[in-house]
């Protein structure tokens, strides 16, 4: 049991001085106690915020950032990125993906993020062969977490077909099709593998309406009731306009209206994308309790749209944050974005501040605690008794931030660029990142650089 003081802290009531946090054994908050007078304890100068769940992450594509950027013979979109990356990962094994995601975990960790929901389908060899160990793969993604200290919400990805009704899957899919058993015996070995260890979850992912079909669906959601009733299910949904329209075309009706009528959305799910919807459908996906996952980053790369946030969060809809294919690794500027977005949208300032005289990066980043830690499936996203140990602590001497206190320091931090402001991390209660590096940086670095030498060769 470690206690540690928190000179200025967030707290789900607001900002506090010298917090003291009991630290379990096992990485969780035993006790948050503010306007503590101890002072025999560590304590910990600066600014603490409870760490950024980032609740959508490919981890393979992070070793194809900036090969898609150069134009082809025809428009570009979504679909000829998606052409890239398949090619792109039809090379890489077990060693390599689990250097790449040791990597990303690492920047991940060094950013402010402490959790990351990996959006697994890369399960096979290159021919679409599985390995001996049908999970090989996913569970490299389980070393590369516990390797660099970040928690993880694994969600192997159930992915059957190649487009609506039921379409035969491509060449270029082969590395990630499975039928329910292969599917259920995938998530069963990660499961096995992350059991009684708290900074793991499991879960399940289809991929998305096109990929699935309600049968298969249903036999999988069926198994993962019996075996945890509260795993989260996540699904790519409505990211492009073309798939509205095969949807609509297969069923006569949207993706998200399709995904809202057929199962039983709820808490447990996170939507991931659902950047085309009508009013309708932002209405019944707030209802739902559903969390929608943002990645705006990504989302402004493949020029996939922007998502009605205002509509949405005033329906009192759940977002959360992630770094899809990380060709930026920042909470910050995701949720700058995401609010910037909407600023050119609707040709406004501070539409998410969520009512008058309010702070929006209070706002933007309490939201997004809220809905990371729904999604993760695991006590995340607070500084509160019961959850997870995982805090990040800015530095206190950036410039940015000199003059700035509680919420005015949030704003400045997430609305000044992206000058590096974290000095410390810690997650579980152990530190993962000193003086604004990861404790393993140069070994992770050293393994990343000679993987991505071998899949450039």
């Amino acid at each position: 049991m470690n206690q540690v003081l928190l000179q200025h802290a967030l707290l789900p009531s607001g900002w506090h001085e010298n917090v003291l946090v009991t630290i379990s054994d096992e990485g969780a908050l035993n006790a948050v106690e503010p306007d503590s007078n101890r002072t025999d304890v560590l304590r910990i100068t600066g600014w603490v915020l409870p760490g950024m769940p980032n609740l959508h992450s490919h981890a393979h594509q992070r070793a194809m950032v900036g090969l898609a950027e150069r134009s082809g013979k025809s428009t570009d979109s979504f679909w000829t990125w998606r052409e890239v990356m398949y090619c792109q990962v039809e090379r890489m094994s077990p060693d390599q993906l689990q250097a790449v995601a040791a990597q990303l975990y690492a920047e991940m960790l060094s950013a402010g993020y402490t959790s990351v929901a990996e959006f697994h389908y890369l399960h096979h060899q290159s021919d679409g062969t599985a390995y001996t160990q049908r999970a090989e793969m996913g569970l490299r993604i389980v070393e590369a977490a516990r390797a660099t200290g970040i928690g993880l919400t694994a969600l192997p990805v159930l992915y059957r077909y190649g487009g609506f009704g039921s379409a035969p899957s491509s060449a270029g899919q082969r590395r990630f099709v499975n039928d329910a058993d292969q599917f259920l015996d995938i998530v069963e070995q990660i499961r096995n593998s992350a059991s009684n260890n708290p900074n793991i979850a499991v879960g399940v992912a289809p991929h998305s309406p096109r990929a699935i079909d309600k049968t298969l669906l249903d036999t999988v959601l069926a198994e993962l009731d019996r075996v945890d009733p509260a795993a989260p299910i996540h699904i790519h949904v409505a990211e492009q306009q073309r798939e509205v329209s095969e949807c609509l075309t297969w069923c006569g009706r949207r993706p998200v209206q399709w995904l809202l009528d057929e199962f039983k959305v709820d808490h447990r799910w996170c939507l991931i994308h659902a950047t085309h919807m009508d009013d309708g459908e932002v209405h019944r996906l707030a209802g739902s309790g559903a969390v929608a996952g943002l990645c705006p980053t990504t989302e402004g790369n493949l020029g996939d749209g922007l998502f009605e946030a205002v509509t949405f969060t005033n329906a009192g809809g759940v977002f959360g944050i992630g770094s899809d294919s990380h060709v930026s690794i920042d909470p910050r500027e995701e949720l700058r974005w995401l609010e910037y977005g909407q600023r050119l949208k609707h040709h406004g300032r501070n539409l998410l501040a969520g009512g008058p005289n309010r702070s929006t990066g209070r706002s933007l980043y309490d939201a997004a605690l809220r809905g990371g830690g729904q999604s993760s499936g695991r006590r995340i996203g607070a500084l509160r008794e019961g959850f997870r140990a995982d805090f990040v602590v800015l530095e206190p001497s950036a410039p940015v931030l000199a003059g700035r206190h509680s919420d005015s320091l949030l704003d400045t931090w997430l609305f000044s660029g992206v000058r590096p402001s974290v000095r410390e991390v810690y997650v579980g209660g152990a530190k993962v990142v000193e003086a604004g590096r990861h404790i393993d940086a140069d070994a992770i670095a050293h393994r990343y650089s000679a993987v991505m030498e071998q899949l450039s060769a």
